[in-house]
């Protein structure tokens, strides 16, 4: 196995300058763009004319994080038949997890360093995949961008508030597509939800909760843990270093690689970042949500200063947005923090040992998803690309036969993301509103941390009560030589 991760420091820091100066005002794009066909359909959903994908119409894609959640993104990515696989990149380049996308994809260059591996194949790169940890999307992406490459990124988006903001802006100049891995947001939920709030049918919404009560990594932790596990031999195939990316350095433990790391407030966004994409993207993006001027800790059990409570519930608090009325979204995680839902939800074992609030039952147990209450339709959906049930209450009971007809969805979020990389679509999940969504998860992850009720302004996208607390919007300072990539936009 050849890795090619040249040593050029000072070629690298000139190739960012120059990306930065020369590239951002520029959009060209390659010359596949202009002979390929997308699938036509009539009126009904029939197939008029089928997709035409040649080899000459493929996207070039590197693909960064090709273990774990990664393998799955070049998979999938790959199985569209509309990508060209050129570059492989993986700070456990040949470790365990990584051999198996390697063996697919082996006329692909390899490298353990991203940088090395633009500054080799930049001009060969259409596209980008980014499937790494949390906190080290960032430097990836804006480099990216910047070197007018298209970006498909794992949520959440960014590990700080300030990160996704820089992202925003470099949607805004380098014009290039974006797309956020929130998968479900393509499909058939995406269009309904947006379908039902254009006819009037999810309106005067005032409470949402969401939940989350599957098993996390962290579950179990000792929580007077006071300072981060060290110890254990680091793999030969790790790039120790390389993994931290901008991020401070610490010494190795088992319990920060392999997903471990977003057990950590230091490395990920918990489970709040991990699942809430997946339940609120609808809701944020078409009740037009944008950013609370609230974030109160209503539980945190377990509280630690180091990794993320066994049991959260946080309370965002949304404004009036024209004339949709203030929306108050609770989020519930933990094995033992269920939300009380509506007496007639459906098909779910009831706790019936303590008390509950009129209309509402407490259940035993609940798949990850939502509950939204309209001034007249209370409404329940799950996570990903589950559609919305309305609930049979006494509102309810005659529009269940008559809802909106909503468009149906004939691609997936892969193949759009490509699809926009070669000019045909726009991307649903775009940074402009997928990073929005992923702030309000940086906000409620900061509240988590400092078990503190937070206070933010809209407007100067600062938060008001807490020097603390603001100076987290901005993260760790970047290691040194990662600077510059916190300029690009």
């Amino acid at each position: 196995m050849e890795i090619n991760n040249k040593e050029n420091k000072k070629s690298r820091r000139d190739f960012i300058r120059k990306s930065g100066i020369y590239v951002g005002s520029l959009l060209v794009l390659p010359s596949h763009v202009l002979f390929s066909k997308k699938e036509i359909r009539d009126t009904s959903g029939k197939v008029i004319q089928k997709a035409v994908v040649t080899p000459n119409d493929k996207v070039n894609l590197a693909c960064c994080g090709i273990g774990n959640r990664g393998a799955s993104v070049v998979r999938n990515l790959y199985a569209t038949g509309a990508a060209n696989v050129v570059a492989l990149c993986d700070v456990n380049m040949g470790g365990k997890k990584t051999l198996k996308t390697m063996s697919t994809h082996k006329g692909a260059n390899k490298y353990q360093d991203f940088r090395a591996m633009f500054d080799d194949m930049g001009n060969q790169i259409d596209a980008v995949s980014i499937a790494t940890p949390d906190f080290s999307h960032f430097p990836i992406t804006i480099l990216a961008m910047s070197l007018q490459k298209h970006v498909y990124v794992e949520k959440p988006l960014t590990r700080t508030f300030e990160e996704s903001e820089i992202l925003i802006k470099a949607s805004e100049k380098f014009k290039v597509a974006t797309q956020m891995g929130n998968q479900g947001h393509c499909k058939d939920n995406y269009y309904q939800f947006k379908t039902w709030v254009e006819e009037g049918l999810i309106k005067d919404v005032k409470k949402i909760t969401t939940h989350m009560n599957s098993r996390r990594r962290w579950h179990g932790w000792d929580t007077q843990m006071k300072k981060f596990p060290i110890g254990g031999e680091v793999p030969k195939t790790l790039d120790w270093d390389g993994w931290h990316a901008a991020y401070p350095y610490h010494d190795f433990h088992k319990h920060f690689i392999d997903g471990q790391w977003r057990c950590w407030y230091a490395f990920g966004n918990g489970a709040l970042g991990d699942w809430g994409a997946h339940i609120m993207d609808g809701f944020h993006q078409f009740l037009d949500l944008g950013l609370p001027e609230k974030i109160q800790p209503k539980k945190l059990a377990g509280h630690n200063k180091l990794f993320y409570p066994q049991s959260s519930t946080l309370a965002f608090y949304f404004p009036k947005r024209g004339d949709m009325p203030k929306v108050k979204v609770t989020w519930y995680d933990g094995l033992d923090n269920l939300p009380e839902v509506p007496e007639n939800f459906g098909d779910i074992e009831i706790d019936t040992s303590g008390k509950t609030k009129k209309g509402m039952v407490k259940p035993i147990k609940l798949r990850p998803g939502k509950v939204i209450y309209g001034e007249k339709l209370t409404f329940k959906g799950g996570s990903h690309s589950s559609t919305l049930d309305v609930i049979p209450t006494e509102n309810g009971k005659d529009i269940i036969s008559d809802l909106p007809v909503y468009r149906k969805s004939f691609t997936n979020h892969f193949m759009n993301f490509l699809n926009a990389s070669r000019g045909l679509e726009k991307t649903l999940s775009p940074f402009e509103v997928s990073a929005p969504l992923s702030q309000v998860f940086c906000l409620g992850t900061i509240a988590q941390q400092l078990n503190q009720t937070l206070v933010f302004d809209r407007e100067t996208k600062k938060i008001t009560n807490s020097a603390i607390a603001n100076q987290m919007l901005q993260g760790y300072p970047p290691r040194k030589g990662w600077e510059e990539f916190y300029n690009l936009a």
